[in-house]
């Protein structure tokens, strides 16, 4: 072929360090437009964004020349750089090592979408811990829950 064409979706999903719950909704909306820029940055798009207290979901059109590892470990290091740069908390802002990353196809798009977007009304009902389990579990990702959290 003498071009590529891709339709790459993935949900990205990672925790603040010690799933401390710091990110306020003062900050919730800075903190994900400046994630967004990282991720226009690195030719993909962002597609929807939530940025609860302790956790990041975001659902991305990934460039087919980026990695998931990589746009994960991008995201993470330039945010938590910018955002200890804000000096909004005392001590040092940090996303935990690790992430989860699940894809979808176009037809699960809209469901996803709304999914994320509802994050503030679903963890009146479910702990992070919950939902992230969930998703392993409903991915078929053998997992020990030893190493699933700092």
């Amino acid at each position: 072929m003498a071009n590529t064409y891709t339709k790459i979706y993935v949900h990205l999903i990672f925790a603040v360090q010690g799933r401390i719950s710091l990110i306020s909704e003062k900050y919730r909306s800075r903190i994900e437009k400046y994630i967004s820029g990282i991720i226009t940055n690195n030719k993909s798009k962002t597609i929807a964004i939530y940025c609860t207290p302790n956790h990041t979901h975001i659902l991305i059109g990934l460039h087919p020349s980026i990695s998931v590892s990589e746009i994960a470990k991008t995201i993470k290091a330039n945010s938590s750089r910018w955002i200890n740069e804000q000096g909004w908390f005392r001590g040092k802002f940090e996303w935990q090592n690790g992430f989860g990353a699940f894809t979808y196809s176009k037809s699960q798009l809209n469901s996803v979408v709304k999914y994320i977007l509802n994050q503030g009304e679903h963890h009146r009902r479910v702990t992070f811990r919950e939902e992230y389990i969930d998703f392993l579990k409903k991915f078929g990702i053998d997992y020990n829950e030893k190493y699933l959290f700092n």
